[in-house]
């Protein structure tokens, strides 16, 4: 009896986690344009520049990213948690970049230990 009161604990659980994260998920999946950059730690003016001019990002359904932040990502993977608030992206060989996130219905805005990105749906 314990087992399977356990067992349908842990479904329900998982069936709040699943419509919590495709909440956020639906909100994010789209094309994005950054159009502000606010660095927290030094960063040249030629790459802020570089990044303002040529920062997007566009994310899927299935999981997958492509875009510019720093470097072009044209086969990345993303994984949002924590209900939209914390947000993963890995680029093609697989270096996380991990940031707190904030999506609204137009405004995408992520902030990571080097810098703090602002992006407007396109």
């Amino acid at each position: 009896m314990k087992k399977s009161k356990l067992f349908i604990f842990g479904i329900a659980m998982a069936a709040v986690l699943l419509i919590s994260c495709s909440k956020g998920r639906s909100k994010l999946v789209n094309s994005w344009k950054i159009t502000a950059v606010e660095a927290k730690m030094p960063l040249s003016d030629s790459l802020k520049s570089v990044i303002l001019s040529d920062g997007t990002l566009t994310f899927t359904n299935d999981g997958h990213v492509t875009g510019f932040l720093t470097s072009e990502i044209t086969n990345g993977t993303y994984a949002l948690t924590k209900g939209g608030k914390s947000l993963v992206i890995k680029d093609e060989v697989g270096t996380p970049y991990p940031c707190e996130s904030t999506i609204t219905d137009d405004e995408l805005i992520l902030d990571s230990k080097e810098m703090k990105i602002t992006l407007k749906k396109i």
